[in-house]
């Protein structure tokens, strides 16, 4: 499974982790992605598009970018 939005493209990031002395090691931040069908909803043409399964952020779902397929 990619880590990868298919809607906001959102992808891992590289952060620092700082310990109490200071020192800082790499590390990665993955994005809250689930792989799921859905129907992605067009704001320019106000139409649904339906997709198959595909990963999808869960700030994507929760903003209403697009509609769960049950």
């Amino acid at each position: 499974m990619s880590r990868i939005c298919s809607i906001c493209e959102k992808r891992p990031q590289v952060a620092n982790l700082v310990s109490h002395a200071n020192n800082k090691t790499k590390r990665w931040v993955y994005p809250n992605v689930h792989k799921m069908t859905f129907i992605k909803i067009d704001e320019t043409h106000k139409k649904r598009v339906p997709v198959r399964c595909d990963s999808v952020c869960t700030k994507c779902v929760k903003a209403g970018k697009i509609q769960k397929v049950l």
